[in-house]
Parts: structure tokens; C-alpha cells; sequence
């Protein structure tokens, strides 16, 4: 009698039935879950570290041009809609030591599947010293 060593009888393996199956219907939730929350999140982390940009790159021209902090206040208040900043947003402008600071904070809230998360937004940039006028 030749058998060989993988091939196993079936009457061995009636407790492995369907197993690969609900596994996968797991695994597939799973990442559908993480696909749908990336889907949500990305898009809310991305438009801030673009804000956080924005940010630095007005401050660094009102130092540059030596405008007032409420130019600078401005420029984030009417730019930020573009970048999902709420109308509420905390905007804060300082001027220290011939430099401008800025800092800006707020939450969004991100809907989730059961869950809603607020990404809390808390950045203060200041302007290069190259640009500062003293």
C-alpha cells in the first residue's frame, strides 16, 4: 500500500470544516473597520499638517514684511476654511523678542463606527530669525 505523506484521509479533517471560512469573514471586517477609519482620519490629519504649513509660512512672511499681528490673524482666520479649521478656532498672535508666534487651536470631531473622535488641533509656529526685523 502506497500513501504519501500529505495526503491525508478525510475522515481526519471533518473538524476543520468551515474554519477558513469564518476566518476570513473575520479578517475581512477587520480590515474593512481600518480601511473605513483611515478613510475617515487621514483626510482630517492630512488638511492640518497643511494648516501647520500655512501657518509657518504666514508667519514667516508678516516678519518678513513687518506686518502687524492682525494681519497674520487675518490670514489665518480667511484661509482657514480651506484646510477644515473651524470658525470657532482659538487664534492666538504674539510678538516676542522681534519674532512672530503664532498658535492656533481647535477640535473636529471624526465620526467612527460607534465612536466619535475629536482630533484636537494645538500647534504654535514662529517666525525664522532670517526674517525678523529688529
Amino acid at each position: 500500500m502506497n500513501i504519501s505523506c500529505d495526503a491525508s484521509p478525510a475522515f481526519n479533517r471533518h473538524g476543520e470544516r468551515g474554519s477558513a471560512r469564518v476566518k476570513f469573514l473575520v479578517i475581512m471586517t477587520l480590515v474593512a473597520i481600518a480601511a473605513y477609519v483611515g478613510y475617515q482620519y487621514v483626510p482630517v490629519a492630512f488638511q492640518s499638517y497643511q494648516y501647520k504649513d500655512f501657518m509657518q509660512s504666514s508667519v514667516d512672511k508678516g516678519a518678513a514684511l513687518g506686518k502687524p499681528n492682525e494681519w497674520v490673524k487675518e490670514q489665518l482666520i480667511k484661509n482657514g476654511g480651506e484646510y477644515g479649521v473651524p470658525t470657532n478656532a482659538n487664534i492666538s498672535i504674539q510678538q516676542s523678542e522681534g519674532a512672530l508666534m503664532a498658535r492656533v487651536q481647535f477640535k473636529r470631531p471624526i465620526e467612527l463606527p460607534g465612536y466619535t473622535y475629536d482630533y484636537e488641533f494645538d500647534k504654535t509656529v514662529k517666525s525664522s530669525s532670517m526674517w525678523s526685523i529688529k
